[in-house]
């Protein structure tokens, strides 16, 4: 195919994006009967109003106006820079586990590597609040599994999705990468302190990933398409930490509904961030305390070594003392652990930073402690 060809036909499968009044549902249908954006835009009214209402028929045979224009020939630039790739739905190189989704993208920006797409993925989501313990579990998970030749998806917000992409990048050049799927369009970074971390995913062999055009702001009701993407793109959804009215868990209904596999990691009863895994494993999600519970689901389990495991999240040898005994996995504040154990308070602040700093301990934000994850 010449060049001219190409840019003819990513120039339909552009427009056809930016149509005003039709999404991806009603795009996918149109191309179901048409099979291609050229065909469609050469056919009659008549034909195209048994899909789409007449107006929105008699727009598609017009010229597309100077604004969608203006759009079409932005994209097609930009897609002519080094890295930067159009994914349209007749490419071998958009990903076959989207395209016959019944809202799959017409058209994805992708910078990066475009061999993440035919990977093996998983979802690693959850909230943007999250706790020490979330933090360290969604970079552990992360880690192991791009170890193991997955891809870690995300869709690239503070907190777990951050915390993911940054466990993934850590298994090394050998290992699977990452895909951040943007909310925004793929020349806005959101948010802008993650500039850095979009820059490191796409210079260690990463991709981003987004379905809108350039120069799309991050609008709230962006984020739940994003999480569609984010859902589409894997074998199966894994929700660290996230309250009850959360994106993640909107994440977690969009992968049931794809027929994907959910799981979720458990935490303490007395943290309003475990109400949404907790919620999801009441409704059939996996629970896993370990990589190696989602590799197993999906038939390709390995022991993971303790090489591939950072020694910040090893188990250190658990100290034995009252003071010890008396905290748990649960945050706790220095007022209640002194009424347990007696122990004066001097003493009790003494034996509590010499725990942390062993890094047998964590102190929470709000100034209670708990042990550290085992």
């Amino acid at each position: 195919m010449h060049d001219s060809d190409a840019s003819l036909q990513q120039y339909h499968w552009l427009r056809l994006s930016f149509e005003p009044g039709i999404g991806p549902i009603l795009a996918n249908r149109l191309l179901r009967r048409f099979q291609h954006p050229l065909a469609l835009y050469r056919s009659a009214p008549d034909l195209m109003s048994t899909i789409v209402p007449r107006a929105s028929a008699r727009q598609l045979t017009r010229p597309p106006p100077a604004e969608i224009q203006a759009r079409i020939e932005a994209a097609l630039r930009w897609s002519a820079l080094p890295g930067h790739t159009l994914l349209t739905q007749d490419q071998a190189e958009f990903p076959a586990i989207l395209r016959h989704t019944e809202d799959a993208p017409v058209v994805l920006y992708a910078r990066g590597n475009l061999k993440c797409l035919s990977a093996n993925a998983i979802a690693i989501v959850g909230t943007r609040h999250p706790t020490a313990d979330g933090i360290a579990n969604a970079h552990a998970f992360a880690q192991h599994l791009a170890a193991r030749g997955w891809c870690v998806v995300s869709g690239l917000a503070n907190g777990i999705d951050g915390a993911a992409h940054r466990g993934a990048l850590r298994a090394g050049d050998a290992a699977a990468s990452t895909i951040a799927v943007l909310g925004t369009g793929i020349d806005t970074i959101y948010p802008p302190t993650h500039a850095g971390l979009a820059a490191e995913i796409v210079a260690q062999g990463g991709l981003l990933l987004s379905e809108f055009s350039l120069g799309t702001a991050p609008i709230a009701g962006n984020f739940p398409r994003r999480n569609r993407l984010v859902a589409g793109l894997t074998r199966g959804t894994l929700v660290i930490e996230a309250a009850l009215k959360s994106g993640s868990l909107i994440t977690a209904r969009l992968a049931t509904d794809l027929g994907r596999e959910v799981f979720a990691l458990p935490g303490s009863i007395h943290s309003p961030l475990s109400r949404g895994p907790h919620a999801l494993i009441q409704q059939g999600a996996k629970l896993v305390t370990c990589a190696d519970d989602l590799l197993q689901e999906f038939g390709g389990w390995h022991q993971i070594a303790l090489d591939h495991v950072e020694p910040a999240l090893q188990n250190p040898l658990q100290p034995s003392s009252p003071i010890w005994n008396a905290i748990g996995y649960d945050p706790i504040t220095e007022d209640v652990l002194q009424q347990r154990t007696k122990v004066a308070v001097a003493a009790l602040h003494e034996a509590l930073l010499d725990l942390e700093l062993a890094g047998h301990l964590q102190r929470h934000p709000d100034g209670r402690v708990s042990r550290m994850p085992s």
